[in-house]
């Protein structure tokens, strides 16, 4: 850029593929769902069929929640979305098995004495979590033969959801943080919510997603990446100041490889941090550690050997000690990128048409910035719109998620590496459509941050945290 009032041409990067076969490299889509149903999930041998599922509810509701399990195998036809959402066909015509009930040891029914006790209690939060872990803890002494367990909270308890405004609870963040740490995964269905909703194709798109990913599924993972790449995304949580625990916790999400599959998950107590406007910022050792723990997970999966590139993303600046700890973590890779990803940038764009005939000046589009256009501010910033126009989802042509307001642009910001825009774009792209606990096309942030903020948020609430890593789909 010569001029300095002059910003730099923006280019447009392809809409990512997601694949559906681990060989078969047609068997491939940049619409997640489009893809399920033409291909399939991606892991065909890695959940058992069927899916036995346990279930938790009070008495009078249990065969609600079975009416509504049954559901899965039922067709839908979308009441929103219907540029973009399929018709649900059935859970084995997408996933290949089938889901069951488990044994009827595995089905818990709460007595009406629980809804007395939680309804006459000062703090009914606390009571109803307390007989919630304590029905779950029930189920373990069959624990072979289940999958997964799904509570059915009814919209009587939604007084009980959260605590007073001066406590950190939240009943679901609570009942997850708990069964992750007796490696449980778990589904919540709320009668307001899954239940009511207008658009049952939306719901069980959800809700068979979750079951399957939950029972150990792969569903989709990135087409064309490079396969000696890792992504680590760091996010950090607060605890409360009455807590007896340090009072941050450092969420390191290092389960992704180079096709966004999830792996694992490590968490970090925080010692030593530096706060600058309530941002904690970790010392050098601090972060070598949790690095360090961080690719010993890649080596376990990968034969040992280290990724030869490393990208790590934060929506904190990196700190001079915290890029030295990366360093060091990192040496035996051939490139590393340190990349700050913020979510609030003043900047909006607006896409113009060429002008047509002799116009001087084109016209405003009927469609917003395309997403995956990239715009260089400098040499260490760029923004990148991953909201905005996709081709080839619609039958219309555009599709636009939401279909409404003008979308705003990430702005990426380089603290180390010297990669091209294009790669470092193209990565936040395409992790942006590896979140397996949604049914759209995409998210606005990838899942090395999305993730992660969803690991603090559990995490902060664990009774302790242990050294050895963690499974994303206890937290979902």
């Amino acid at each position: 850029m010569n001029n300095p009032n002059q910003i730099a041409m923006h280019q447009s990067l392809h809409e990512p593929k997601l694949a559906f076969h681990p060989d078969r490299a047609a068997d491939s889509d940049i619409h997640p769902l489009r893809g399920l149903i033409n291909f399939g999930p991606h892991s065909t041998s890695l959940v058992l069929d069927p899916i036995r599922v346990a279930t938790v509810a009070p008495a009078g509701n249990s065969n609600d929640l079975r009416a509504f399990t049954d559901r899965l195998e039922a067709k839908y036809s979308p009441k929103e979305r219907s540029d973009y959402l399929p018709e649900w066909p059935g859970f084995h015509s997408v996933f290949g098995v089938y889901v069951r009930e488990a044994s009827h040891y595995c089905h818990i029914k709460l007595s009406s004495e629980v809804e007395t006790k939680v309804r006459g209690s000062s703090t009914p939060h606390l009571v109803l979590a307390e007989e919630l872990v304590r029905a779950i803890n029930r189920l373990q002494a069959h624990r072979s033969e289940f999958d997964l367990v799904v509570v059915y909270i009814p919209r009587r308890w939604a007084y009980a959801y959260t605590g007073a405004p001066d406590e950190d609870f939240d009943l679901h963040d609570h009942l997850k943080a708990t069964t992750a740490a007796m490696g449980l995964p778990i589904q919540m269905v709320r009668e307001d919510g899954a239940l009511s909703y207008r658009c049952q194709a939306s719901v069980m798109w959800r809700f068979g997603l979750a079951l399957y990913v939950k029972a150990g599924g792969i569903p989709w993972k990135l087409a064309a990446t490079d396969p000696e790449m890792a992504y680590i995304g760091i996010s950090y949580a607060v605890r409360t100041t009455d807590s007896d625990k340090p009072r941050f916790v450092t969420c390191c999400s290092q389960v992704f490889d180079a096709e966004g599959a999830g792996l694992e998950f490590v968490a970090y107590d925080a010692h030593d941090v530096e706060v600058q406007r309530d941002n904690p910022f970790l010392s050098r050792v601090d972060m070598f550690r949790v690095m360090t723990r961080s690719i010993d997970l890649y080596r376990r999966r990968h034969a040992g050997q280290s990724p030869s590139r490393v990208m790590v993303h934060k929506n904190t600046e990196f700190k001079r000690n915290e890029i030295e700890g990366c360093m060091e973590a990192f040496h035996l890779c051939e490139a590393v990128d340190l990349v700050q990803i913020v979510e609030d940038v003043g900047w909006r764009g607006v896409r113009i048409d060429r002008p047509l005939g002799k116009a001087k000046r084109g016209n405003p589009a009927a469609f917003p910035v395309s997403r995956g256009t990239v715009l260089p501010l400098g040499p260490r910033d760029a923004l990148l719109w991953t909201h905005g126009d996709v081709r080839d989802i619609s039958e219309k042509g555009s599709y636009f998620k939401g279909s409404r307001s003008t979308p705003h642009p990430l702005r990426l910001v380089r603290h180390a590496g010297h990669g091209s825009w294009d790669d470092t774009a193209r990565a936040v792209l395409g992790l942006s459509k590896m979140n397996w606990n949604n049914d759209s096309v995409y998210d606005s942030l990838p899942v090395t941050m999305s993730y992660a903020k969803v690991l603090a948020r559990v995490f902060k609430r664990m009774p302790s945290l242990r050294r050895r890593p963690y499974q994303f789909r206890f937290f979902m």
